[in-house]
């Protein structure tokens, strides 16, 4: 079986986590976690990073050191992994759903603007499978309404918009190292940010709230959550960045390969990369639209036959029982999207002959017509 996405594990893990196993510095405290921060920092070029347990705890600590709460609204896509929606929730805000580009898959920045209420508090842009939001025009929209900016960067580390990393535009950016990411620690996430009080804020947070007193004891003068990463983990992290350029450069070159094999099939739409942008494609995601010889879910059927793993795009939010009452935009392109989107295998590990044969299914199925 040709996977979707597997993690690519070649440098330093196993001897920065025996370093962890040998001096006993495994939990949340350790010099691997501090590097983690400064060295994941210093790659994306923002002032400050935190450690969380995974991608979906720093969502959450991002709206809470913002002051997101109940009765507030945050305007977000409805095709995304459920995580930043529930995250939402988590601080009693309500999400409102936005449509999407038919061709990024991402946040249509041109129709948050009539969404907007006396109660919109933020906006929490989605970069999935790699590809980019108009930042641009949501700042536009953030300055001119006095809204907070949360970019889910955690389909995206690697992606560029006009020279700045995803996930460093907004007021915080939040990542996932997850075991199919970029680069993973099995487990784990990150919040970024350029203002130095949500770092401290968010740091604080993160680790119980905790003060030591001058006799080692604890007081907490806030409620805070258990979102640390472990040394261990971090020390995974610190290997996998260390590589994490030219995971990029394997990525961008599989898809260069995928649209060459692809691009003369008729009836899909391959994905793009917008001028000023530079895509990491950390899945590579088409269309499938309806002139094609078989449906999107027929031909993730006759992968699976063919020992290809695939997995379609994200059912939208909004059509899911805790969110069928939210608030939301003409969701149409969403639907149509969502309805037509395979990922197809995008490993690191990925060779040119595994994308081949994925192609070769496709352009025998495109030959049908």
């Amino acid at each position: 079986m040709i996977p979707l996405c597997v993690p690519e594990i070649k440098g330093n893990e196993w001897k920065y986590i025996k370093e962890c196993l040998d001096t006993n510095w495994v939990s949340s405290v350790g010099s691997y976690v501090d590097k983690f921060e400064r060295d994941f920092a210093k790659f994306v070029g923002a002032n400050s990073a935190v450690v969380n347990v995974n991608g979906t705890s720093a969502l959450h600590l991002a709206l809470k050191v913002l002051g997101i709460e109940e009765g507030d609204e945050v305007i977000v896509p409805s095709m995304t992994f459920i995580a930043p929606v529930n995250a939402v929730k988590y601080v009693g805000a309500e999400p409102v759903f936005v449509d999407i580009c038919r061709d990024t898959f991402v946040m249509d920045a041109e129709k948050i603007e009539e969404l907007i209420t006396q109660k919109t508090k933020a906006i929490l842009p989605v970069h999935i499978y790699g590809n980019i939001v108009d930042m641009d025009k949501v700042m536009e929209i953030a300055n001119k309404y006095n809204l907070y900016v949360i970019e889910d960067a955690t389909e995206s580390l690697g992606s560029i918009y006009k020279g700045k990393h995803t996930g460093t535009i907004g007021h915080i950016g939040c990542f996932s190292f997850n075991g199919n990411k970029l680069i993973t620690t099995g487990a784990g996430g990150m919040l970024v940010t350029n203002d130095k009080e949500l770092s401290e804020r968010a740091k604080f947070l993160s680790t119980q709230a905790k003060v030591t007193l001058e006799n080692k004891g604890f007081y907490h003068s806030d409620i805070g959550f258990n979102f640390r990463m472990p040394n261990i983990l971090a020390a995974m992290g610190c290997a996998q960045l260390e590589n994490i350029e030219e995971y990029i450069e394997v990525k961008r070159k599989n898809a260069f390969i995928y649209n060459e094999l692809l691009k003369d099939i008729k009836n899909i739409t391959l994905p793009v990369e917008k001028p000023q942008t530079k895509n990491v494609f950390w899945l590579y995601s088409i269309l499938i639209e309806d002139g094609f010889p078989v449906s999107r879910d027929e031909l993730i059927k006759i992968m699976y036959e063919a020992g290809i793993e695939t997995r379609p795009f994200f059912t939208p939010v909004h059509t899911m029982p805790s969110y069928l009452n939210c608030r939301c935009g003409d969701l149409s392109v969403t639907q149509e999207v969502s309805s037509k989107g395979i990922n197809l295998p995008s490993s690191v590990s990925l060779k040119q002959e595994n994308i081949e044969k994925v192609c070769e299914v496709i352009k025998i199925l495109g030959k049908k017509l």
